[in-house]
């Protein structure tokens, strides 16, 4: 166990329990979060359709990826799946704000993107899951991944192009 290692699993744990606290908020209403309804309606709101089905997958991606990233366990699925959440995040609910976090701007989500990318590329050290298992990710299969949460964020955000007009958002996000 190095430094390096310590301050992976610090960033790891920061970055994956905040995804997943998020997450919880919209699924249980957890600390005064939305709770299901509420988040669907959010999900109807942005334009998409069917709300029901992206506000399950928004959920688990932040629930469910940022618990497994806490732990560092599948870590470059997990880091996948908050990519592509962090994208519609900024792209769909912060942008239009500005860079602001006062402002409800994506200067906070973005933070979480750049953490997710550097957990991503470093790996996530001894103090996991797939240190203790000895699972190693190739290089060439990090970056894939990354691009495939890219691809998956804009993919996510074009469909909403098929639903109803969004109207801005003023609720949890």
């Amino acid at each position: 166990m190095t430094a390096a290692d310590i301050g992976i699993l610090v960033l790891r744990l920061v970055i994956g329990l905040t995804m997943a606290a998020h997450g919880a908020q919209k699924a249980f209403g957890w600390w005064k979060g939305s709770g299901w309804d509420g988040w669907r309606a959010v999900m109807t709101r942005m334009g998409f359709r069917p709300e029901s089905l992206w506000a399950a997958v928004s959920i688990g991606a932040e629930l469910g990826g940022g618990l497994v990233l806490a732990i560092g366990f599948l870590t470059p699925f997990a880091a996948m799946a908050l990519i592509g959440q962090s994208i519609v995040i900024i792209l769909k609910a912060h942008w239009p704000r500005g860079f602001w976090n006062r402002d409800n701007g994506y200067e906070f989500p973005l933070s979480l993107l750049a953490g997710i990318v550097a957990i991503l590329g470093t790996g996530p050290g001894a103090i996991s899951v797939d240190g203790v298992l000895g699972l190693s990710w190739p290089g060439e299969l990090r970056l894939l991944l990354a691009i495939v949460g890219v691809v998956g964020g804009l993919g996510a955000i074009a469909v909403t192009r098929w639903g109803a007009p969004p109207t801005p958002t003023t609720g949890p996000q």
